[in-house]
């Protein structure tokens, strides 16, 4: 997951700085913004702002932090101000405008290179990440979404699915279940950064269920890719008698049989254009349905919604 951080300043003084500083990260990225051009970057809910206020309009420090605070979408965005003035009445200023952080000049490095890191990883923690993946859960997922919309962007977004897992869980025990569910993170992850774009982004909603949402417009050989190496990779869980029926054989509540397939991928894929959806609860429903349609085909299989003039 990329990490945006806005600078604002108006001269690309503290963001060269920045960038510098964290050249090694390649998922922190520095964005310079002026406070003239403010409103209109709040639409990207960053992860982060940085206020340089030497480098912006004098005694316009407090109607800044304002006007991130006031827009619904940044309403709880950590602030980071920067500054030369070290005098306390004004540090207390700063801090009622509900700023996170106060550091004064000059900068050290390595102050300033850890309350980032620290500051990304408490969000992580606390907007929720899967223990067991390590992805971004549902709130930086609907975030990301969110955001997307916002900025009437075109892309797709790719519900995966496991079929007949609980029959799965049944049979191997819940230990053997999570290491499916480890797998098909890597799986996921590593054919939607295959082409080290920025721009894609893979969550984990919970138990056997994931998303990714894509800009690449080729994502139908993204999933083909995907179910090739999750078809082959999910057999290692399996016991050769299993892989050689074809079938898991599970009894039910009144012991009875039941022959459930070998566990297999569903994707629902649906093709988010401008002005297609008006909210994010609209894109999960016609995901539901089109990964319906993917279940019911036999095997591992990809479904597509059209995105329509």
């Amino acid at each position: 997951m990329v990490h945006e951080i806005f600078v604002v300043e108006n001269e690309e003084d503290l963001v060269h700085h920045l960038k510098k500083l964290f050249k090694n990260d390649k998922d922190i990225v520095f964005k310079s913004i002026s406070v003239n051009n403010l409103v209109e970057h709040l639409l990207d809910i960053p992860t982060l702002f940085i206020i340089n206020e030497d480098k912006i309009e004098k005694d316009s420090l407090i109607t800044t932090c304002q006007t991130i605070r006031n827009n619904e979408d940044n309403s709880i965005t950590p602030i980071i101000v920067i500054t030369s003035n070290n005098a306390l009445k004004h540090q207390r200023e700063i801090l009622k405008e509900e700023v996170e952080f106060y550091i004064e000049k000059p900068i050290d490095n390595d102050c300033i290179f850890y309350i980032i890191r620290n500051i990304i990883k408490l969000l992580l923690r606390n907007r929720g990440i899967s223990p067991l993946t390590k992805l971004p859960g549902n709130v930086p997922i609907q975030s990301e979404l969110k955001k997307r919309l916002l900025k009437k962007q075109d892309f797709a977004v790719l519900y995966f699915d496991l079929d007949n897992f609980k029959a799965y869980n049944d049979t191997y025990g819940f230990l053997g279940g999570d290491e499916i569910i480890k797998q098909t993170a890597k799986i996921i992850l590593k054919h939607v950064n295959a082409n080290e774009t920025n721009h894609n982004f893979v969550g984990h909603i919970g138990g056997d269920d994931f998303v990714a949402l894509v800009t690449n417009k080729n994502y139908e050989q993204l999933c083909q890719n995907i179910i090739l190496e999750f078809d082959k990779k999910i057999l290692d869980y399996f016991s050769e008698e299993d892989i050689e029926r074809g079938y898991l054989e599970v009894p039910n509540r009144k012991g009875i049989m039941e022959e459930f397939p070998l566990v297999s991928i569903s994707i629902g894929i649906v093709e988010v254009s401008k002005d297609r959806f008006d909210n994010v609860l609209e894109i999960g429903e016609i995901g539901a349905q089109v990964k319906h349609l993917a279940k019911v085909t036999p095997g591992s299989a990809y479904a597509i919604n059209r995105r329509k003039v």
